[in-house]
Parts: structure tokens; sequence; C-alpha cells
């Protein structure tokens, strides 16, 4: 029945051709779409776990209330003692220190007089340890534009845009204008030996990149700190885990009744995401409910020219005794053969487009200068296992629910007037 069905199909392309090219534009849009969906917010959770909240994120109580504007007069104090009881606690999870400021980046002249100076964003992290994970995670090393990573003390990177815009060259001195920990100005002197772009608008605006031991010397912060990230092993965010370790480690500090103690808090919490996560993760399954409506939609009117011509066929096949229901069936099977190929041409198409989106991305930093959050500014697809199988979905309904609709029909086909619609 299905060989029969088929040779139908391959011989006739007037009732096949335009179906299975519908069905293939349509899983073509429907796959690339949940590629594009699936690489845009994946990037937005990592990029905002990478540079900003981490998987978790432990602050004092005092700091979490107001972590947008990075107090650091309320940052944790005896961080030693409390990363080293996360890492007993959390061995599979990767702990790290960081220190987020604001200040003014100025540039001297050969006489020591300002020449240029600009407001920067500063990040203290680890650079100089051995066993240091931070050159991993935010992906320093492979970020250097000119230049070289920190080997010693007083040495840091600043963004090349920044750099630029300073005309600040390798080798020169840069004074940190800021406040410490205790409110009182501070002037700390680093030398420039890098720049660096990591491609997200407010990181590249004006980002300088210190190890935190100077920045813990240069803000007085002995043995304090903002911020202690935690990240999952496989670097994949799962928010039922992260919860779980949240309210464990709170609990724990429940009643200590001080607003520098420390408390977690994970990734959507910190970072507002979980409306555009929800937002991301119905979006696929609104885009294949509306190719569904539209395709079948489409495919009814193309099903009911087609029945038009092929009212013939239809009438000589019920005339020589065979049963309407069987008939009726028959095109169903035609549809699904129909759904299938236009299904796995247009997702062939589909994974191509979303593979080339994922290699070369596609830059739109020219529209987010005004962004201030963690967000790439190269768009680029991730292609999933879902990507493989999702299009047969809107493809196989579609052409399914067209074909039942435009069949429906056959069975107001009056045996009476067959033979009458022969003759004519």
């Amino acid at each position: 029945m299905i060989k029969f069905l088929l040779n139908g199909l391959l011989r006739d392309r007037q009732r096949s051709f335009f179906p299975i090219l519908i069905v293939a534009i349509g899983v073509w849009i429907t796959v690339f779409f949940h590629a594009y969906i699936q690489g845009v917010f994946g990037d937005l959770i990592d990029s905002t776990a990478r540079f900003s909240t981490g998987h978790v994120k432990v602050m004092s109580r005092a700091y979490s209330e107001n972590a947008d504007q990075k107090p650091n007069d309320l940052a944790l104090m005896d961080v030693k003692k409390i990363t080293a009881d996360l890492r007993q606690q959390y061995p599979d999870m990767t702990w790290v220190k960081r220190i987020q400021f604001g200040g003014l980046l100025d540039i001297p002249d050969e006489k020591g007089e300002t020449r240029s100076q600009g407001p920067v964003f500063g990040m203290g992290v680890d650079l100089l340890s051995s066993d240091s994970r931070e050159i991993e995670i935010l992906n320093i090393e492979k970020s250097v534009v000119n230049g070289r990573m920190p080997q010693t003390p007083g040495e840091i990177l600043i963004s090349d845009q920044l750099a630029q815009k300073l005309g600040v060259s390798l080798g020169e001195s840069a004074t940190l204008l800021t406040s410490t920990m205790y409110g009182s100005m501070t002037m700390h002197n680093f030398t420039v030996v890098g720049t660096v772009r990591f491609g997200m608008t407010v990181m590249d605006r004006g980002a300088i990149i210190a190890d935190i031991s100077d920045v813990q010397y240069a803000l007085d912060m002995d043995d304090a700190c903002g911020e202690i990230l935690g990240f999952f092993e496989n670097r994949i965010y799962d928010d039922e885990k992260a919860a779980v370790i949240v309210n464990r480690f709170n609990t724990d500090y429940l009643e200590v009744e001080d607003e520098f103690a420390p408390v977690m808090g994970k990734l959507i919490e910190l970072s507002n995401l979980s409306d555009y996560l929800k937002m991301g993760e119905n979006f696929s399954g609104i885009l294949i409910i509306i190719f569904v409506l539209i395709m079948s939609i489409v495919l009814w009117n193309v099903g009911l020219l087609g029945g038009l011509r092929r009212y013939g066929e239809v009438g000589l096949r019920l005339a020589i005794g065979e049963h309407k229901g069987h008939v009726y069936r028959s095109m169903i099977y035609e549809s699904v053969l129909v759904g299938v190929a236009g299904s796995i041409i247009g997702t062939a198409l589909g994974l191509g487009s979303a593979y080339w989106l994922q290699v070369y991305g596609f830059d739109i930093s020219g529209l987010m200068k005004n962004i201030n959050m963690m967000f790439p500014a190269v768009l680029r697809a991730e292609i999933t296992q879902e990507t493989y199988y999702v299009g047969f979905v809107p493809g196989l309904m579609s052409t399914v629910l067209g074909t039942a609709l435009s069949g429906i029909g056959i069975y107001k086909r009056q045996t009476a007037q067959l033979f009458k619609e022969l003759e004519t």
C-alpha cells in the first residue's frame, strides 16, 4: 500500500510538489528559529553567569539588598574561611572570589599630569594563582586583542575600546581613582599590559581587569570581597539543583542576626531572567502551533484544489466499490508521506542555516550602545537534540490536518451520482 502511494506521488508531481514545498518552508523556519532561540537565551544565561552572577552567588545581606550599586563598603569579611567552607560542602562546584568596582582611570603624560581619563567598570579576579579557574571561566586569554596576560602584581588589562578612547599604549602607567571599602578616596597605579574584547557592550565599553589581590590592596579590602560565585562542574545552569544548594546554605545562617552575614542567591533570582527564560521555553511551542495552523490552512486549500482535480479519480474509485473510509485513509497516508518528505527537506535546510549562524554569528553591537545587560553583541544559534526533530511536529500535523479537513468531502459523495459524473 505504501509503495503504491509513494509511486503515485512520484509520478504525479502536481499533487506532491507544492505540499512538500509548503511543508519544507514551514519546517525550515521552525527549525531555524528554534535553534536561534536556544542560542540567544543560552548565550544570555552563560554570559550573565560568567560575568555577573555565577550559577549561585554569596554576598553579605546588606550587599545583596543594594547589589546593583556594587557597594563594597558592605562587602563580605573572612572570605578565606567562607570559601574554604563552600569548597568543603560543595566540592563538585567551582568557587571564585570577585570584587566589582567603579572609578576613574587617569592616563598621565611625560610630566605626570593628566593626559586623558575616563570612567571605568573594574573587576578584581584571580589572575595570578596557579590553580585559578577565572581565566577559563571569563575566557580572558582568548579575549586579549593586543599585549599579554598579567604575570606580576600591578599589571592590568583594559578594554580595547577604552584603550583607543584614552589613547593609552601597552606598558604605560594608569592611575585608578576610586573609593576604598571604608569610603575614603584612593589612588593606585597600574601598568597596562594588554587590551581585551569580550564581545559584550557593557564590558567592552570601559572595563578593566586586575588581579584580586591588587584590588584588595588598593581598596583596603584585606580578606574581603564583594561576591563569591559558584559554578556547576559542567558550566550548565540547573535551576533545581541551584535551588537546593541555596536553600541549604541560607538555612545554616537563618538565625544569625547580622547584616553582614552571608546569603546566597541563584542566577535566575539575581539577574531577573526568569520571565525571559519562561518566554523562551514557551516561544518554541507557540511557534510550532502558529506554523501548524498556518500550514494546515494553506494545505487545506491545496487539498481542496487537488480534490477538484482528482474529482473523477475519487469518483471512479468509489464507483468500482472502494469504501469511502479506505479512500479517505489512503489520502491521509499520502499526506503522511508528504509530511515526512517535507520535514526532512525543511529540517536539513533549517539545520544548515542554524549551523551557519552558530559558527559565524550576527553582529548587533551597533544596536546595543545603551544596553547595560550582560548580553552578547554577536547573536548565535545553538543546535540541540530537539532541533533535529522539532520540525517534524508541525510538518506532519499540518499535512494530516489539512488533508483531513479537505478530504471530508469524500463522505458527501452520493453513489447514485457517480455514473452520471463519469459520463460527463
